[in-house]
């Protein structure tokens, strides 16, 4: 197979809107990459800071990054403790039980909580209240949680390790890893429907419902997943690009970029918010993984708080294996500006926690 140019999605479709300053380009239900030129030769602050002065976030605000006016770690930490308040109410200890320890045990081990924090940031975005958006944050939560729980298992990664805990199934056995799992999917959808507000309207609420659906199914973690088992093994050089972006815009970004579009959706969000913030967090996700593969090769285990070195070992497809650790850190500084440049327009009083986050995915060192 040929090699094939940076960009290109498998699925292609007929109307194109470009969006300048952007990687990409709008279609139906899927954005397609235009070819990336990376020259780049600014580096990213390591700071997790802005300067958001006026009251519409302009390109010089964009890229101030030093600044004491928001502190973005003081800001994830409170919402990550609201965040694991509401998923353990959300997911109480009750019979059966070692389903529910189970659950429990993977749902509430921590993390960064980026996934429920970006929703939450979204919906105050566009205008809405965090308590609106926490079911949907709790459910892409659940979502995720779900899908580490099965990568970890012995027939896809075998994974012991995970936030520097033993897996779910070294713990509760394969057979209950995989119950857990299957358990807090469906329960991700229940939560959202019956625990979010009826001030979101019910036409607002099966849109969100359709969304997440997608980001985990065929469209999303399924299809990623799939193409990122089959890609073990193959020469770099045959593959290329295009298939390394399509197993992490499938794997990784789609939950991200649900994470936003819900938030936008039940905070109120118009049809051009959503879609600002549909792009920003394609660009997001895709700076996660990118900066993933880039800690798998330069970190320990320990520092990481899971098996460090697992791509290399599976032989799996990473950024650095087919770009190089150079153009990787260069392609990531490149997607951390492309996804600021979808907050453009914003209020300023309300962009400052994306644009953070942004800037943190791009730096984080675990």
């Amino acid at each position: 197979m040929a090699s094939m140019t940076l960009g290109s999605l498998v699925h292609h479709h007929h109307h194109h809107h470009p969006s300048p300053c952007s990687i990409f380009t709008r279609s139906s239900s899927f954005m397609t990459l235009k070819p990336i030129v990376i020259n780049s030769k600014r580096t990213v602050s390591s700071s997790s800071s802005y300067i958001v002065s006026s009251s519409v976030v302009t390109k010089e605000d964009n890229h101030n990054y030093k600044s004491p006016s928001f502190d973005f770690m003081s800001y994830m930490v409170r919402k990550a403790e609201t965040i694991n308040t509401a998923l353990d109410l959300a997911v109480p200890l009750q019979e059966p039980l070692k389903i529910h320890e189970a659950m429990r045990y993977s749902l509430l081990a921590g993390g960064k909580r980026i996934r429920p924090l970006l929703c939450i940031a979204a919906c105050e975005l566009v205008g809405g209240e965090a308590p609106v958006a926490m079911p949907a944050a709790c459910a892409v939560e659940m979502l995720h949680t779900m899908s580490l729980i099965h990568d970890d298992l012995p027939c896809i990664d075998n994974d012991d390790l995970r936030r520097g805990k033993p897996t779910n199934h070294k713990v509760f056995g394969e057979n209950v890893a995989v119950l857990a799992g299957d358990a807090l999917l469906p329960f991700a959808f229940e939560h959202l429907v019956t625990a979010t507000s009826p001030e979101v309207s019910p036409v607002r609420l099966v849109r969100a419902v359709g969304e997440l659906a997608k980001a985990v199914g065929v469209e999303g973690v399924a299809a990623g997943q799939v193409a990122d088992i089959s890609s073990e093994g193959l020469d770099s050089n045959e593959v290329g690009l295009e298939h390394l972006e399509f197993i992490h815009l499938h794997k990784t970004a789609a939950l991200l970029e649900a994470s936003a579009v819900l938030g936008g959706i039940v905070g109120g969000g118009s049809e051009d918010e959503i879609e600002k913030l549909r792009q920003y967090a394609r660009c997001v996700g895709l700076l996660f993984q990118v900066v993933d593969d880039i800690l798998d090769v330069t970190k320990s285990s320990q520092e990481l708080g899971k098996t460090a070195g697992k791509d290399l070992v599976a032989d799996k497809l990473t950024y650095p294996k087919i770009m190089g650790l150079e153009k990787s850190r260069e392609f990531a500084e490149k997607l951390c500006r492309d996804a600021r440049e979808q907050l453009l327009g914003f209020g300023s009083d309300k962009v400052a926690p994306l644009l953070a986050l942004a800037n943190y995915i791009a730096n984080r060192q675990n």
